[in-house]
């Protein structure tokens, strides 16, 4: 008997339980207590001032005109960008929304966009200033440029000092846009010995002196880009003495004129780290030839060989309006594979994939980069279906060009030792860029 009665009380109380779990599921949601910490987490990265997203969403005055907007594209997946195949490799920068989290916004939205009480929200992240992901302890500027409003640019080199007037280890770089981000379609920077013959702050069409082959390729700026952060690794890279810049400008006109200077932001440490980091493109796609029409073309791969021990801790996908998807494949020594990063492509967001945990490469290892292209009128970016496409550096061209970043061991000379060579299946179309580094010594 009390037997029964204990579990009588059990379940009344059980069922007071539920329904107040429920009644709390029907409570209103507010922007401090259900809405700000997603926002936190997902969104205020590039939704505040001086980043790329339109508004900011810092606070409830801000985020409030904007609720129903913010309804829509989470609910169509539109924002926060994410490309991954998430049946494929987990990443630490994952922005995507999990469906309880869309539920939560829409749920704020529908009931009203309440603010709620501030004593229930989070607090604020403190964001580095003036717009920076990183607090830079240095920064360079490009020089000035007056982009036209019309007209298809060619790629444009521009060299500056870098001033950095002893040895100095860079742990993280951050690359940023000039005042109108829509203005450049990407820029890349590399590092040079400084020329007594430089012309400092001319635009060429030609690089000057040794330029990109003569010195490290430090990565590029692409919409949607984060920053290049090597310090979880406790690694660095070693810019020299007096090194020069070299700006790799690639604008694209949109009908207003205006003035570009993009700049980038180094983090540095006076002390050697135990590890280095290298940054370098397997391949660009040169047998690339896609007909008119052509929906579903496999591009030939791009497959590189590592010749030392490394991790990666970075992959990128690059491409332009024709781009379907691309496919990171990495073949271990030990006959392992991995599909490691499946892009569903977008043009306009060219993200850097973090691995969750950096992906173990020993010496040997094959990286195998595929991509299907669509040519056709379904391709909603694509601009003129009835050409064919080949590769080349303008966004009516096409690439296949990957990029990874590595981090190998600081004995490593890498001026004289390249971290990936053609693997022995690689064809012509495969090409490694020349990524020698003055580093190590």
């Amino acid at each position: 008997m009390k037997h029964n009665l204990r579990l009588a009380v059990c379940v009344t109380l059980g069922g007071m339980g539920i329904a107040a779990d429920a009644a709390a599921g029907s409570a209103p949601a507010t922007f401090y207590k259900d809405a700000l910490p997603i926002l936190e987490k997902n969104c205020q990265n590039c939704h505040r001032a001086g980043q790329i997203g339109p508004m900011s969403l810092l606070t409830y005055e801000e985020a409030r005109p904007w609720a129903k907007a913010i309804k829509s594209e989470v609910a169509n997946r539109k924002m926060p960008p994410w490309f991954a195949d998430p049946k494929f490799g987990h990443f630490s920068n994952d922005r995507s929304l999990t469906q309880i989290e869309v539920e939560t916004l829409v749920k704020w939205v529908n009931d009203g966009a309440l603010a709620g009480d501030p004593k229930d929200g989070p607090a604020p992240v403190a964001w580095p200033e003036a717009g920076w992901r990183i607090k830079p302890d240095v920064v360079v500027k490009g020089a000035e440029y007056h982009v036209p409003t019309s007209g298809i640019m060619p790629w444009l080199y521009v060299t500056v000092p870098t001033g950095f007037k002893e040895d100095t280890w860079v742990t993280s770089i951050e690359m940023r846009p000039g005042i109108n981000p829509a203005l450049t379609h990407h820029y890349c920077v590399f590092f040079t010995p400084h020329r007594d013959d430089v012309k400092y702050g001319v635009y060429t069409e030609q690089v000057q002196g040794e330029g990109t082959s003569g010195g490290p390729f430090e990565g590029c700026y692409e919409k949607g880009q984060e920053e290049f952060d090597f310090r979880p690794q406790h690694a660095g890279r070693l810019v020299r003495a007096g090194s020069d810049m070299v700006f790799q400008m690639h604008y694209a006109p949109n009908g207003k004129a205006n003035i570009d200077q993009p700049q980038i932001g180094f983090t540095v440490t006076k002390e050697r780290p135990a590890r280095q980091y290298a940054f370098l493109n397997v391949g660009a796609g040169f047998g690339i030839n896609i007909a008119p029409n052509q929906a579903d073309y496999k591009a030939p791969a791009q497959e590189g060989e590592l010749t030392v021990d490394a991790e990666i801790v970075w992959l990128q996908a690059h491409a332009h309006y024709r781009a379907k998807e691309m496919t990171f494949n990495v073949e271990y020594p030990d006959g392992r594979s991995e599909t490691a990063l499946h892009v569903n492509w977008n043009p306009y967001w060219q993200s850097l994939y973090y691995p969750a945990k950096p992906l173990v490469a020993p010496k040997g290892t094959r990286l195998e980069i595929e991509g299907t292209y669509d040519n056709s009128a379904n391709n909603v970016f694509n601009p003129d279906p009835s050409k064919p496409v080949k590769f080349g550096q303008q966004a009516a061209d096409e690439m296949l060009f990957p990029t990874f970043g590595f981090i190998v061991d600081s004995s490593l000379d890498l001026s004289k030792v390249k971290i990936v060579r053609p693997s022995p299946r690689a064809d012509a179309n495969f090409t490694v860029r020349d990524n020698s580094t003055t580093a190590s010594k």
